[in-house]
C-alpha cells in the first residue's frame, strides 16, 4: 500500500487526479496540502521537505502550475515549483516517485502531418513554453545526478468536464452559454484552422498514476496526447451542436500568437504506451459531451 501527495488537487487536472487517486485501491494515505497549508509558489525548500518528511510518501505528484502571467509568474509557477519539490523530496523522501506536468508547449512549431516524440528538438515560441521546459529539464537532470526518481509529462491539449476559460475550448464554452441565455445569433471567436491533439482530461489523471506507479522509469519525459491532430473548428462546431446552438460561429476576433507560430500538433504516444502502460481510452466526442 502507498501513501501519495498530490499537490494542485483543486484545478482542472488535480481534481481528476484525485479522484483517480481515491479510487485506487494501491493507495493507502492520499495527502492534498491547500495552499493554507502549505503554498508551493512561496514555501522554502526547507517547509517542503518537513511536510513530505512527516508523511513519507512513496509518490509525489505536482498538478500546481501557471498556464498565464509575467515571465516571472510563469517561471515561479512552473520551473520554480519543481525546482522547490525535487529540493525538498532529494532532502526528506528521496527514493520517492516525483510526477509533475509539462506541457506540449515545450515544443513549439512542428511539420504538418508529423506527430512530435519526446526526443525532438525543442523550440518554445511562449514564455509559458519556456517556463515548462525549463521544469522538464530540472527533473531529466535531477533524475541523471541521483537527486530524485522523477518523470514530466508532457500534457497536448487537455478537454473534458471543469475544462477552464484559458483553453479555446473554454472560451467558446463560455460564450455559447452566454448567446444561448442571450438568445444571440453568432458568438466571436478567433481563427480556428489550427490543428491540435485534444486529450481528455481523464486520459491525462490515468497517465499521472501510470507514472507515478510504474515499476521502473527507462525514460523521464512522456507526451500525453490522444495521438490524433483535429481541426480545432471542428470540435466548436461539436461543441455547439452539444450545446444545442444553431447559430453561426464566426472567426472575426483577433487570434493568439500562439496559435499562429503553431499550426499543428500531435502528439506521438508510444512511449508511454510501452513504458507506463497507458493509452488514452475517451474520444473527442466524449470530451465534448462531458464537457457541456
Amino acid at each position: 500500500m502507498t501513501t501519495v501527495v498530490l499537490f494542485g488537487s483543486t484545478g482542472f487536472l488535480g481534481r481528476q487526479v484525485k479522484d483517480r487517486l481515491a479510487a485506487d485501491p494501491r493507495v493507502s494515505r492520499l495527502l492534498c496540502p491547500g495552499r493554507a497549508r502549505l503554498d508551493l509558489l512561496a514555501a522554502p525548500v526547507a517547509d517542503v521537505a518537513d511536510l513530505l518528511r512527516s508523511v513519507r510518501p512513496s509518490v509525489v505528484l505536482n498538478c500546481v502550475g501557471r498556464l498565464a502571467g509575467g515571465y516571472d509568474e510563469l517561471v515561479r509557477g512552473n520551473a520554480g515549483v519543481t525546482a522547490v519539490l525535487i529540493e525538498a523530496m532529494a532532502e526528506a523522501t528521496p527514493e520517492a516517485r516525483f510526477v509533475r506536468l509539462g506541457s506540449a508547449a515545450e515544443y513549439g512549431p512542428a511539420g504538418q502531418d508529423r506527430s512530435l516524440r519526446e526526443q525532438d528538438a525543442v523550440c518554445p515560441v511562449s514564455a509559458y513554453g519556456v517556463s515548462h521546459l525549463a521544469g522538464t529539464l530540472l527533473v531529466e537532470r535531477a533524475a541523471e545526478d541521483g537527486k530524485i526518481d522523477g518523470a514530466s509529462l508532457r500534457i497536448f491539449n487537455p478537454i473534458g468536464p471543469g475544462v477552464g476559460a484559458e483553453s479555446v475550448l473554454g472560451r467558446a464554452r463560455a460564450l455559447l452559454d452566454r448567446a444561448i441565455a442571450d438568445r444571440l445569433g453568432h458568438i466571436d471567436m478567433g481563427p480556428l484552422g489550427a490543428y491540435r491533439d485534444f486529450v481528455d482530461v481523464r486520459d491525462v489523471a490515468e497517465a499521472v498514476v501510470s507514472a507515478g506507479f510504474a515499476d521502473e522509469l527507462t525514460e523521464r519525459v512522456f507526451n500525453v496526447g490522444s495521438g490524433d491532430a483535429v481541426a480545432v473548428r471542428d470540435v466548436v462546431a461539436l461543441l455547439a451542436a452539444e450545446s444545442g446552438f444553431a447559430g453561426e460561429v464566426r472567426e472575426s476576433a483577433p487570434g493568439s500568437a500562439r496559435s499562429r507560430a503553431v499550426d499543428w500538433s500531435r502528439a506521438d504516444i508510444g512511449r508511454a504506451r510501452l513504458i507506463l502502460g497507458w493509452r488514452p481510452r475517451f474520444q473527442v466526442g466524449d470530451s465534448v459531451k462531458a464537457m457541456v
